[in-house]
């Protein structure tokens, strides 16, 4: 198998080991283009599902299996359709053959529960980006926060800067930008966690037009992804 398929914004090529997803320039979300192309095994995939769509198309839309992703996972249920990167939307007049697809994809499935590692590819790396507290920095190798006023509480200036290996990480919550709020929150071998992120020296908060999906999912994935990496 290894055909592609057009729809709104992206293309899927289906290889013999797995699905090929290429966001197209000017087209597809935010959130995919910073993903960017993103090789999806057939062995990372619980199921394919064609369902009907709006305004007479169809949606193709694979769902990876519970740990096996590192942007569903650190998502955690929180995407809107229009964001998620594992749906393809179609022409209606695509349906019988998006559903031939959507069958070979299927008898490619084994095993369809949780994963015991990730088996998709976190986001590339280096990443950065601005909430409304702070820049947030990932090489690869430490998450750096750099606080800016007046955004920055008092708690987070008295604090100072600060850099945390991924060594040091034993995981990280996205809270996705809503009503004007969201963070990002590294959670620190041996540290307990703030009540509240404003104050919390791990966390980076969020604000109208800071911290957006596009930018903080990838950099909250490529960092969970990093800290499974040095744990294995």
């Amino acid at each position: 198998m290894s055909d592609v398929l057009k729809g709104r914004g992206c293309a899927w090529e289906f290889e013999d080991g797995g699905l090929r997803i290429t966001p197209e320039p000017g087209k597809a979300s935010k959130l995919s283009m910073e993903l960017g192309e993103r090789f999806v095994p057939y062995d990372a995939l619980a199921d394919v599902v064609l369902e009907p769509g709006a305004r007479g198309r169809v949606v193709l839309r694979v769902v990876p299996r519970e740990g096996a992703d590192p942007v569903t996972t650190v998502a955690a249920g929180q995407l809107q359709d229009s964001l998620d990167p594992y749906r393809l939307v179609l022409p209606a007049a695509t349906e019988t053959l998006a559903g031939q697809y959507a069958d070979q994809m299927r008898a490619a499935l084994s095993e369809r529960g949780p994963a015991e590692r990730f088996l998709i590819a976190g986001p590339s790396v280096p990443r950065g980006f601005k909430a409304w507290d702070g820049e947030a920095a990932f090489d690869g190798q430490a998450v750096s926060f750099t606080w800016l006023s007046p955004g920055a509480s008092p708690a987070k200036l008295a604090a100072g800067d600060r850099r945390y290996p991924v060594t040091e990480i034993e995981g990280v919550d996205w809270h996705a930008l809503e009503a004007a709020t969201g963070s990002l929150r590294l959670r620190i071998r041996g540290h307990q966690a703030l009540s509240n992120p404003n104050n919390d020296p791990a966390s980076v908060v969020f604000g109208l037009g800071w911290g957006a999906t596009h930018h903080s999912l990838p950099f909250a994935a490529a960092v969970l992804a990093a800290v499974q990496a040095a744990a294995s």
